[in-house]
């Protein structure tokens, strides 16, 4: 009797990340999930004190902005292992976006609405002809809340573009698309 004998070949496909732009991402991601996760703290922080309500963007950001900074953390071990599939990098940077856009249209409500905006606070003055301790702190704290939210508009725009990039960078991975 003659035996035949199967043989299976596995071949792992290796996939070229482009190791500056990968580390760019990976820093600015984490600058800007950093950034974010910090003003809002600060600013929930701020409201308990005041015992005032917490907007529900608040915990938001926050919680968006840490689970940002995991999926970070998860995606410099998988490259250390050199497993890290764009399918992964996809699916990640897909949900994160989503996220990310819908704390960047609050903010931008919350900043620019048209009722009770922040942005309209901030151009308020303290009166010059009586400047007391008490009127100096409350506008210092003003303005602090006003340019903490500017900024964190502005990471959180960066934030979306950078994990709109990442899916289309982990798209061209999977292609070989990378010149």
């Amino acid at each position: 009797m003659a035996t035949t004998e199967i043989v299976t070949v596995q071949r792992r496909r290796k996939y070229h990340w482009p190791e500056a732009q990968l580390n760019f991402w990976i820093f600015i991601m984490l600058v800007s999930s950093a950034v974010i996760l910090g003003i809002f703290a600060y600013l929930t922080a701020v409201q308990n004190t005041l015992r005032l309500g917490v907007p529900w963007i608040l915990p938001y950001m926050i919680t968006i902005s840490a689970l940002c900074i995991i999926f970070i953390i998860i995606l410099l071990g998988l490259i250390s292992q050199r497993q890290l599939l764009p399918g992964i990098v996809v699916l990640g940077s897909f949900i994160l976006f989503v996220l990310w856009l819908t704390g960047l249209i609050e903010t931008s409500i919350q900043l620019y609405g048209p009722s009770g905006a922040v942005n309209s606070y901030c151009g308020s003055r303290p009166n010059t002809e009586i400047i007391d301790s008490l009127q100096t702190a409350v506008w210092l704290a003003n303005l602090s809340i006003c340019t903490d939210f500017r900024a964190a508009f502005a990471f959180e725009i960066v934030g979306t573009i950078f994990l709109l990039w990442m899916m289309v960078m982990a798209y061209q991975v999977n292609r070989d698309d990378f010149d």
